[in-house]
């Protein structure tokens, strides 16, 4: 379900049972991961056993109001997963409107944190103060307090004294000890009193942090004894994400390099969280994939993120794929592929009026393959395999298991035609276990390939 369709669906119905199975739809994606709205700068964090993404909530605002061609955010949803593949929507958490210091009509519901302690959830924005005015001056960070990670969270009356700026990151070193950091042209930081609502100390300025070039977005954190300060930082035309190590989370911190380059696509901005889940390091992230002619909409992605044994971050290539094991029984999306020859294998929107129906996989000409990692066969092997495609001329092509002798498990037949249908073949072969998946085109030319679905 598209997300065009999702809000025709709810702006019929009267019922709140209704609105409330629509807003926790399961999103099944991979970079990006929500497939049905804009997201951005999203925070990752792990809250009994499950991973919750906070990120910002790109919107069109209504005509007349909000800013032309700029950012334009006037609310929060957010999302969890246990799989990292199936994303649930938890809904609405916060609006504008429901925040008693702020301009319910700034849309500037900027990059946020959340952060559990003593049993609660704080989460953190940054907004425009009510009767601040225009321009980039006037904005604070307000805490919203819940019960529950996905919420319903209640904010509170005032934003926090003190602070002036944006992107509030929260980090809770291992004495209890919670530090609030934001950006305003600088990164500054302060510790928090217990009640994570008013500073305990003065404010720093982390001078010691490359000051040429636009810089914001801080995000702590530790690991191995080690303080990681990292940021988005415009050194050249765009923003990369960079950081600095430091033996306190106040710092001073030493600039070490880069974890992930400037965007290829030329999105202006990247905004991001690291997070450790079930034994893995991931960097949560953004791109312009669902708008890839208007860099103010954007879309959050994950990739895995390793170290050095000296602790420094290796940097992060962006994938497609990116993370999460996928079901041999789900529509296996190999348009979100983590290899792909270098002729012949393309991969476009389905419909470029509506991103939100995702991509197809277009196979041009005889032996271009596309693989997609960590298919899950479980321990039941598969007996067909389905294949939504389309072809005006017809083909045939091969399922395999990448490997060195890449086995072929199946051979599909697509009839041609000019219309979508699902193509269905035995599977020929024992398949178990988390296998990797070839999918090649052994005769034929302009195959289009939507999924590949396994049946048990």
């Amino acid at each position: 379900m598209n997300y065009k369709t999702l809000k025709r669906k709810i702006a019929k119905t009267k019922s709140a049972n209704l609105l409330i199975f629509f807003l926790t739809i399961n999103t099944f994606a991979q970079n990006p991961l929500i497939m049905d709205q804009f997201t951005a700068d999203p925070t990752a964090r792990v809250f009994d056993g499950k991973l919750y993404v906070f990120p910002s909530h790109d919107i069109v605002p209504p005509e007349g109001e909000g800013r032309a061609e700029w950012f334009n955010m006037a609310d929060y949803h957010v999302f969890s997963s246990e799989n990292l593949t199936e994303w649930t929507d938890h809904g609405k958490i916060l609006d504008q409107k429901d925040v008693p210091w702020a301009d319910p009509e700034a849309y500037s519901m900027w990059a946020p944190d959340a952060i559990a302690k003593n049993g609660q959830y704080y989460f953190y924005f940054p907004t425009r103060i009510r009767g601040a005015g225009d321009g980039e001056s006037g904005f604070s960070i307000g805490v919203a307090i819940a019960d529950k990670p996905e919420g319903p969270y209640k904010p509170q009356p005032s934003h926090i004294k003190g602070v002036e700026g944006i992107d509030p990151n929260i980090f809770i070193d291992k004495d209890g000890q919670a530090y609030l950091y934001w950006s305003r042209g600088k990164i500054y930081g302060a510790k928090l009193k217990e009640n994570m609502l008013d500073l305990n100390s003065e404010i720093k300025t982390f001078s010691e942090i490359p000051q040429k070039g636009h810089i914001e977005g801080p995000f702590v954190f530790e690991r191995n004894g080690i303080y990681y300060m990292t940021y988005p930082h415009v050194a050249n035309n765009t923003e990369r994400l960079e950081y600095g190590i430091s033996d306190n989370p106040m710092g001073p911190f030493t600039h070490k390099g880069v974890i992930m380059n400037e965007s290829p696509s030329g999105t202006w901005t990247n905004h991001h969280s690291i997070v450790k889940y079930e034994n893995q390091w991931y960097l949560f992230y953004h791109d312009n994939d669902l708008s890839p002619d208007f860099d103010k909409n954007r879309s959050i992605r994950a990739d895995s993120l390793f170290f050095e044994e000296n602790g420094n971050i290796k940097t992060v290539i962006p994938t497609h794929r990116g993370v999460g094991i996928t079901s041999s029984t789900a529509q296996i999306q190999i348009d979100r592929y983590s290899n792909k020859s270098n002729i012949g294998a393309a991969a476009v929107f389905l419909d470029r009026l509506d991103p939100f129906q995702g991509w197809k996989m277009v196979l041009n000409k005889p032996d271009a393959w596309v693989r997609y990692n960590q298919v899950d066969y479980d321990t039941e092997s598969p007996k067909n395999v389905k294949i939504r495609a389309r072809s005006l001329t017809g083909g045939t092509i091969a399922l395999k298991l990448a490997g060195q002798d890449n086995q072929e498990i199946s051979q599909v037949t697509i009839q041609k035609g000019g219309n979508w249908d699902v193509f269905t073949a035995p599977v020929k072969a024992e398949v178990t276990a988390v296998q990797d998946l070839l999918v090649e085109l052994t005769s034929g030319e302009g195959v289009e390939i939507d999924w590949v679905q396994f049946e048990k």
